[in-house]
């Protein structure tokens, strides 16, 4: 009888995979599925503090390392990788077809720059009176080394422009949802009701943040840190892989 063994970095894949076949369920109320696509993302982040932080870390030990899993580290890895990019792309469809359905029910998720007069006005003040003084940006100097960064923090990487220039600089800034909602609620527009990211309400008042620069066009994208859970590698080598007959 053949034998094939699956690593079990990928047979957990297929595990959360089933997560997002929960999300995609229609006979699965919204709400629910909105909470769905949360339980695959903070489960990919524990997978990679832990299991792929593994799997690079036996690496680095070369033919050993296929002696001690029983497979190959490497290999693994790059089939991580495409499996990951493949669930990441269902993620977002998933997730944009969601958004949509709110939409249908009168809910709608807007950025900073799709505000109403009123909700630039409401956004503005929110800004002003309860986010401007939890941010703390840092520039990132090429000469520097980047300050101990927090993990499973969610960050702004924003890029400052001279308009008309090559003048470029770049900025790191947590996004304070430990102490603030990652979602503000907009004032009613009839029969409809919006939401913002707190991401967003912070890229509206990015001139602001950096107003002592020299720089009149920013852009900012959300990022989300995770780190290696340092563990021992001995910790992590039992249950290796698994078998399939």
């Amino acid at each position: 009888m053949s034998k094939t063994y699956i690593p079990k970095e990928i047979s957990w894949l297929s595990f959360n995979e089933r997560v997002l076949q929960e999300a995609e369920n229609k006979d699965v109320p919204l709400i629910e599925r909105f909470k769905f696509l949360g339980i695959y993302s903070n489960n990919l982040d524990e997978y990679f503090r832990v299991r792929v932080a593994t799997l690079k870390r036996l690496s680095q030990l070369g033919s050993k390392s296929k002696d001690i899993l029983g497979y190959n580290p490497k290999s693994t890895l790059h089939k991580v990788g495409e499996i990951v990019l493949r669930q990441n792309s269902r993620f977002e469809k998933i997730y944009t077809s969601l958004i949509c359905e709110l939409a249908n029910h009168n809910i709608h998720f807007v950025n900073e720059k799709q505000l109403s007069p009123v909700h630039a006005e409401f956004v503005r003040d929110y800004f002003i009176t309860e986010v401007r003084s939890r941010l703390m940006p840092f520039i990132i100097e090429s000469d520097k080394e980047l300050p101990n960064l927090t993990d499973d923090a969610i960050y702004l990487a924003i890029i400052l422009r001279k308009k008309g220039s090559d003048k470029k600089r770049y900025a790191l800034l947590e996004v304070p949802v430990d102490v603030l909602p990652r979602f503000v609620v907009l004032p009613e527009e009839g029969d409809n009701k919006y939401i913002i990211y707190l991401d967003d309400v912070i890229r509206f008042g990015l001139r602001d943040i950096f107003f002592i620069f020299d720089f009149d066009d920013f852009s900012a994208y959300t990022i989300k840190l995770t780190k290696d859970a340092e563990l021992e590698i001995a910790d992590d080598i039992s249950e290796s892989a698994e078998f399939r007959p």
